[in-house]
């Protein structure tokens, strides 16, 4: 195995690329689990049907049920990625002591402790999201921009209490934690007044984000989105609105490459939000045809994501999570295959030799710049990714699927 790595090794050097760089500069690269991937999005605030554009399909056995087993399935899938990672809680997924319950804006930092307390034992630094989505209130698809002011001041004051409860999460972990805002607002036909719940929505924001919090604790940042179920025509927070709003407040933009129209792809975004914005966000996910939120493959728009990510100097400036959820497959499958996919992804892109490839492209030696980057495919980065999996004590190959087997038959399949 050495002797493999050893020649993979020397055959980057011979094109001035550091395989040890490399693996030292990916082992420092958090990416953010999602964990609404392990129960199809359903958290333990309420109960009823997803809402508001969200949807997962497929009945695959073995969900989580309650915290105890999403947290379990969790530590599987962790123990399965090698590197370092953080994790992606929604507002959605309290733990209440016995008896307990409350509203979303009403959540408290309390109702997060047992997540710090996971996140804590394992090193691990946390992100949150309000959960405008699955509730009575958005029934009718409107939350902040909502034309009825009792509607969106609980929206408002459940985005509130989410900033505090990431400041909590970022001063328990020692941490930043990065709070990402979506809404699923909009209509499904032609509305009569696009201005009217942009404004609306605006106005909600300020009226958050005047709730004064340490900036050096919480990134606030803005997702948007071309559209979603039963909102087809008219989606308020566009991207458009998203990054002109973020922009103006000061605060950080997400994209997330399931939001935006079919021939649109953040890979060709990102140089130019690196131009004007000290740090962007990302959520990684799949779309087919659709924000359909597939798993992430190693895929050519993954792979240039991270191409730009890291030939941009920007591994510290693009706070990267993943973002899919997928109820047709074995859930913990699914978070090993994306967060591997991801960090495979960025491996190629640090074993790229990213400053070459741009002086032949400025000195107009194009034809060459093809036939070297149809090369470097075939160059055996599958190595430098094994050692790199050995050095975090994690399986390197496809046996890590016999892990996920066994875990199925001895936990998964007793969930009924």
């Amino acid at each position: 195995m050495q002797n493999m790595y050893s020649y993979a090794r020397e055959k980057y050097a011979a094109i001035g690329v550091d395989t040890e760089a490399a693996i030292a500069k990916l082992s420092a690269m958090p990416i953010s689990l999602h964990c609404w991937q392990g129960d199809d999005i359903k958290g333990f605030a309420n109960d009823g049907e997803l809402s508001g554009g969200i949807q997962t399909t497929g009945n695959y056995p073995g969900a989580a049920r309650n915290p105890e087993e999403l947290m379990a399935d969790l530590d599987k899938a962790f123990s399965l990625m090698p590197g370092k990672q953080r994790l992606n809680v929604h507002a959605c997924y309290p733990i209440f002591e016995k008896g307990e319950w409350v509203d979303l804006d009403a959540l408290e930092p309390k109702h997060f402790a047992k997540w710090v307390e996971f996140a804590k034992e394992r090193g691990l630094g946390l992100d949150f999201n309000p959960s405008c989505f699955s509730h009575p209130l958005a029934d009718d698809g409107l939350t902040l921009s909502h034309p009825k002011k009792e509607i969106r001041d609980f929206w408002i004051r459940h985005c509130i209490a989410c900033i505090r409860i990431s400041e909590y999460f970022a001063r328990e972990t020692g941490t930043p934690c990065l709070m990402n805002i979506w809404i699923p607002d909009g209509y499904k036909d032609i509305p009569a007044d696009r201005l009217g719940p942009r404004k609306r929505f605006a106005d909600s924001l300020d009226e958050i984000l005047a709730c004064g919090y340490d900036k050096n604790l919480v990134y606030v940042a803005l997702e948007s989105k071309v559209f979603g179920i039963g909102v087809e025509s008219y989606t308020v927070g566009s991207a458009e609105f998203g990054l002109n709003y973020a922009a103006s407040r000061g605060i950080m933009s997400l994209m997330d490459n399931g939001h935006y129209h079919p021939t649109e792809v953040v890979s060709d975004k990102l140089s130019s939000m690196l131009l004007f914005n000290e740090k962007v966000a990302l959520h990684v996910t799949r779309a087919v045809r659709w924000d359909s939120d597939h798993v992430v493959l190693l895929d050519d728009e993954t792979k240039e994501i991270a191409n730009e990510i890291v030939r941009n100097d920007a591994c510290d400036r693009v706070l990267i999570a993943l973002d899919y959820f997928d109820a047709s497959i074995n859930r913990l499958s699914a978070w090993v295959v994306g967060m591997r996919n991801m960090q495979k992804a960025l491996l190629c892109a640090l074993l790229t030799p990213h400053a070459d490839f741009t002086k032949m492209q400025d000195e107009g030696n194009t034809t060459e710049l093809m036939a070297m980057r149809e090369e470097l495919k075939s160059y055996p980065w599958g190595e430098v990714w094994a050692e790199f999996c050995r050095r975090s004590g994690v399986i390197e190959d496809s046996k890590w699927f016999d892990e996920i087997k066994t875990y199925e038959k001895e936990v998964l399949s007793k969930r009924v």
